[in-house]
C-alpha cells in the first residue's frame, strides 16, 4: 500500500492511496502517521452541497489537512500566500495534502458529491483563519 511518508515534507500535494483490486470491488486504505504525515484526530465529510456550489475558504494556524473526493467531484483551490492551485478531484483512491498556514477553499461541487476531510487537530475555533484578507497579512508578516 502506502510507504511511510517523510514528516518534513509539508508542501500541497497530491498523495495516491493506492487501490487493492478485487473482484467483489476495490479496496483504498489511510493509516495514520503512514498515509498521510500526520496523525489523525478528526475526520468529517461534506455532503449534500447543491451542484456547483461552494463552501466558504478558511486556513488554519495548526491543523493539516487531507482532503478526498469520496464520491463525485469537486474543485479544491489552495493558496499558500504566493501561489494559487486548483485540484478537481473525482477519485476516492487519490487526496490533496494541506499543510498547516494554507488557504483553501472547496467549489464546483457536482451534485451528490462528498468531501472526506481527515485533519490533525481536534475541533477548535481559535485554529481558524476566516477572512482572506487577514490571512494575506499574516503570511506578508512570516506569523504563519
Amino acid at each position: 500500500m502506502a510507504e511511510k511518508r517523510k514528516r518534513n515534507n509539508k508542501k500541497v500535494r497530491i498523495i495516491n492511496l493506492g487501490k487493492i483490486r478485487d473482484k467483489r470491488g476495490n479496496l483504498s486504505v489511510v493509516e495514520s502517521g503512514i498515509s498521510l504525515p500526520f496523525e489523525i484526530a478528526r475526520t468529517y465529510w461534506v455532503y449534500d452541497v447543491p451542484g456547483g456550489e461552494a463552501r466558504q475558504g478558511h486556513a488554519y494556524y495548526k491543523s493539516e489537512e487531507f482532503i478526498i473526493a469520496l464520491s463525485g467531484s469537486f474543485d479544491l483551490l489552495v493558496d499558500d500566500g504566493n501561489e494559487r492551485t486548483t485540484f478537481h478531484l473525482d477519485q476516492c483512491n487519490k487526496g490533496v495534502y494541506i499543510p498547516s498556514g494554507t488557504w483553501r477553499h472547496l467549489l464546483n461541487f457536482a451534485t451528490n458529491s462528498i468531501a472526506l476531510v481527515i485533519t490533525s487537530t481536534a475541533y477548535s475555533p481559535k485554529d481558524y483563519i476566516r477572512d482572506y484578507d487577514a490571512f494575506v497579512e499574516l503570511k506578508k508578516s512570516q506569523a504563519l
